[in-house]
This record gives C-alpha cells, sequence and structure tokens, in this order.
C-alpha cells in the first residue's frame, strides 16, 4: 500500500524535484531518500498521501539544493540544466513546457532555495500559500512575500518560447541544412538578432566558456564547430528534450553533445548546447512529468 501510494505519485514527485533542483540525477536522489521515508511510516496514519508525499519531497530538495550551490558556483564554465527527454504531452501543457525550458531553469537558478520552492509551488503546481507553508516551514504571511518577490524576480528574467511542435521542429530542420551547407546568412535568416547560445561542457570537453550573443556571432560560432565536429562519422537525431525541440549529435554511436533550441515567432532566440558527458549520460530515458490534478491538497 505504502509503495504503491508513492508510485502513483511518482511523475508529479519528480517534477517537483527537477524543478527545484534542475538536475535528473539529483531528482532521483530526493526521490530514493524520500521514497525511504515514507516507506517508515505507517500509511495507516496518513490520510492524505499525495499532500505527505509533496512535503517530504519538498524538503528533502531544499536541503538538497542548499548542499549543491556552492558547487555550481565553482562550475567551470556556464551551468545549464540537466537536459530531461520528455514526451509529446509535455508540449501541449503550457505552464508545464516552460516551467522545464532551459530558459526558465536557468532563471529559478538566481532564486534562493526557498523563493524556488515557493515559486514552483505556488505559479507551477498551483498550491495555495498556506499548503506551501507547511512544506517550507514559514508562516502563510512570509510566504505571500516570498511568492510575490519570487513572481517579480521571474518575470522581470523569463523569455517567450514556443513549446516542440511541427512548425518548431522546421525551423530546427532549416537550421541544420544550413549548417550543413554552411550557408551563414541562411542561418541568420533563422535566428533573432539578439539570439543566444549557451554551450556547457563542466570543463570535461571543449565548449565555449561564456555565452555568445547576436545572430552574425552566433552563426559563425555554429558554423566554426561544425567544421570542427561533424564528420562523415556523426549522426544527427530530431528529439524533444525540456519540451523544446532539440538535436543529438552522435559520432559513432556516442552522444557528443545535444542542443535544444528555444523559439519565438518563427525565430530563434536561444540555443543551448549541453557536451558535458555527466548530464548526458542517461539522456534516452523518457521521463513522465506531471503537475497533478490541479487541485488544493490538505496540510
Amino acid at each position: 500500500m505504502t509503495e504503491d501510494a508513492f508510485t502513483e505519485h511518482r511523475a508529479l514527485l519528480f517534477t517537483i524535484a527537477y524543478e527545484m533542483l534542475g538536475s535528473a540525477a539529483d531528482a532521483e536522489d530526493v526521490l530514493q531518500e524520500s521514497y525511504l521515508r515514507w516507506s517508515a511510516v505507517d500509511a495507516g496514519t496518513v490520510e492524505h498521501p499525495r499532500a505527505y508525499l509533496v512535503r517530504v519531497v519538498t524538503r528533502q530538495s531544499l536541503n538538497h539544493l542548499r548542499a549543491v550551490r556552492a558547487r555550481r558556483e565553482e562550475y567551470v564554465g556556464t551551468w545549464l540544466p540537466e537536459p530531461i527527454r520528455t514526451e509529446p504531452a509535455v508540449s501541449e501543457d503550457a505552464v508545464l513546457a516552460e516551467s522545464v525550458s532551459m530558459a526558465l531553469m536557468l532563471v529559478l537558478e538566481t532564486l534562493s532555495p526557498t523563493e524556488r520552492a515557493v515559486f514552483v509551488l505556488h505559479d507551477v503546481f498551483g498550491y495555495s500559500h498556506g499548503e506551501i507553508a507547511a512544506s517550507v516551514g514559514k508562516t502563510e504571511a512570509t510566504v505571500r512575500q516570498i511568492a510575490h518577490r519570487a513572481r517579480r524576480h521571474v518575470q522581470a528574467r523569463r523569455r517567450r518560447f514556443e513549446p516542440d511542435s511541427e512548425a518548431t521542429r522546421d525551423i530546427v530542420r532549416r537550421f541544420l541544412l544550413a549548417t550543413s551547407a554552411g550557408e551563414i546568412q541562411g542561418l541568420m535568416d533563422l535566428m533573432a538578432p539578439d539570439v543566444v547560445q549557451i554551450s556547457d561542457g563542466g570543463g570535461k570537453v571543449s565548449a565555449a566558456r561564456r555565452p555568445v550573443t547576436g545572430h552574425l556571432e552566433v552563426a559563425r560560432f555554429v558554423l566554426g564547430v561544425a567544421r570542427t565536429s561533424i564528420t562523415a562519422a556523426t549522426r544527427i537525431e530530431h528529439a524533444t528534450y525540456n519540451g523544446m525541440p532539440a538535436a543529438r549529435f552522435l559520432t559513432n554511436g556516442e552522444l557528443d553533445w545535444l542542443v535544444a533550441f528555444e523559439i519565438h515567432d518563427q525565430r530563434i532566440t536561444g540555443l543551448y548546447a549541453l557536451r558535458n558527458p555527466d548530464k548526458l549520460h542517461r539522456d534516452d530515458m523518457v521521463r513522465p512529468l506531471d503537475r497533478g490534478e490541479q487541485r488544493p491538497w490538505k496540510p
């Protein structure tokens, strides 16, 4: 019975942990820790298992996030969230798709752990301030203030984008064709003038240490990378990651890098290139995500 309740809500619990941590590996660690705590509880004494599990996962995620923040401040180059392969259905939920997008996950990194937890639980999952207070150990009035501050911070930095669709995948296909043909103007025509390209090699493989901005600069950068990295042995696959259209670059069957595309108004506004092998070793696993039933839960 205990295991059944945890299994029933696992997708929801993983989604909460991932959005709070930006790492699938860390989210899985939190779920393992939370399951051990849950299995030690007499299920008959828990009136609302989902509420109890959300509270446990939130608290474990907060503890984990505070522990890893120092490591991320020392990260070599630009840090990007660990990408997760998502089902097409994620793109049909606009709130969920945006909440796991690379751009918003980067914004969430700039919040304090408590601000991040409050924003995720309230703005993404729809929980009330009172319900969240029980999970983060604050008063309802304090949570309300934190929510207002976090929302204002996010809104000032959030980027608009279109979830994965046939239209966005077509733009990605045209981008890859222009890249293979070495057409710099073709690339520029597909990108917004203020496009941003961010790479994450984690100091373990070659990658740009700083963001590249502007469609001319990004086009030159992309063509430079293509000349040195794409060979006859490279296979390119289309996929969906974090609710965004993406391209997988495999060399001799091994994933070398992954690029997720942020698209708005039929132009590419952001490219997120993952090369850190630590973040790509489980990239084939499709992650079911869930925002729950979107109804109040009782603390």
